[in-house]
């Protein structure tokens, strides 16, 4: 096999980023369109990642924040995104740098996305797993109001969404395109 000097799995996944920088800038501008609503999953030790120290304390790892109905001061920088949300009916500020999301999901039309890490050791594939079956229970549990393990809860009490999900699931993942 041919050496390559393009390492295209980074500008794909530079590339879906940007898909997520593009959704959350026309959010920012415009509000939530409709029933969309999003779930960002990031590594809350990323480079560059601002949350209070309860939250890293609580998800050492990795976190996953819903945008849906009580966030305030969403900004969106050409890097990393800044929002507002209430944790514990207590409002908190968290910058997020782009490079650190690891899954986005809109249940509102089954869309979602996932990254990998930059290595591919059993650690990451153990963390690619861990984010698949959040991503699932995310699809699969959108009207019950069980607590998905990973995933903070950011909205007010009395929050839900009415809509069911159904159907099958447009989840977009860097794996599909990698030699086996």
């Amino acid at each position: 096999m041919a050496d390559t000097y393009i390492d295209y799995d980074a500008k794909v996944q530079n590339a879906l980023r940007g898909v997520v920088k593009t959704v959350l800038k026309e959010t920012e501008e415009d509000g939530l369109m409709g029933d969309h609503h999003f779930y960002v999953a990031f590594k809350t030790q990323a480079e560059g990642v601002d949350i209070p120290a309860h939250l890293v304390s609580r998800f050492p790892d990795e976190m996953t924040i819903v945008v849906q109905h009580k966030f305030w001061g969403l900004k969106v920088h050409p890097d990393y995104f800044e929002i507002g949300l209430s944790f514990n009916q207590k409002p908190e500020h968290l910058t997020i740098p782009f490079a650190a999301v690891v899954g986005f999901v809109d249940p509102s039309v089954q869309f979602a996305l996932q990254f990998h890490n930059e290595s591919d050791d059993d650690e990451d594939f153990a963390e690619e797993q861990e984010l698949d079956a959040i991503v699932d229970d995310v699809m699969e549990n959108m009207n019950s109001n069980t607590k998905t393990p990973g995933v903070a809860a950011a909205s007010v009490e009395g929050d839900t969404n009415e809509e069911s999900v159904t159907g099958g699931d447009n989840i977009v993942t860097l794996d599909a395109f990698r030699r086996k």
